[in-house]
């Protein structure tokens, strides 16, 4: 098991239940999975970016991921229904608890200039998306071999039915909000 996810299960669900006033210990919210989503518009004019960002985000996230393809064809940007144009993971279970204490203590303080996450970016519904300019802060990539600084988008998917349980959760998890 994983250490991020015995520390929720020791310290952070009841915490949540006192606060909260839950009856059951189900009604606690947890992380559910964490979707880890590469957009590659540049895809278009060199499809050879595909392949290098698929082995980078296997490296970061441990899994193999999936390629995503267009939909529809767009004209004005040169694409074609069926064209690849980004890679995507989903990590469950001990793979998310490891991704999210990586991103937690690894990833995040390596940002230059770190002042801490945004609460603007919950949806409502108690998930939580956070937006990395430069896929290089974590360290199974090597830079050296980095052709293309890429951005990747990261959705912590919780149970929680609101954005305030939600923030709570995610904070008591370890993440750097701004005061």
């Amino acid at each position: 098991m994983s250490w991020l996810k015995e520390y929720y299960l020791k310290e952070v669900a009841p915490k949540l239940k006192e606060k909260f006033g839950y009856k059951n210990f189900l009604e606690v919210p947890k992380i559910e999975k964490i979707c880890v989503n590469m957009g590659l518009g540049e895809a278009v004019a060199n499809p050879k970016i595909i392949d290098q960002a698929l082995i980078e985000l296997a490296q970061i996230t441990g899994q193999k991921p999936k390629i995503c393809k267009a939909r529809k064809s767009i004209a004005t940007f040169k694409l074609r229904k069926g064209m690849p144009i980004g890679v995507a993971v989903t990590l469950r279970r001990n793979r998310m608890y490891d991704f999210l204490a990586r991103l937690i203590h690894v990833a995040l303080p390596r940002v230059k200039d770190f002042k801490g996450l945004s609460k603007s970016g919950f949806d409502g519904r108690g998930n939580y998306t956070l937006g990395i300019s430069d896929h290089t802060i974590f360290p199974e990539v090597d830079s050296a071999k980095v052709d293309k600084i890429k951005g990747m988008s990261v959705t912590i998917v919780t149970t929680a039915k609101s954005d305030k349980e939600a923030y709570e959760l995610l904070k008591l998890m370890g993440l750097p909000f701004r005061r």
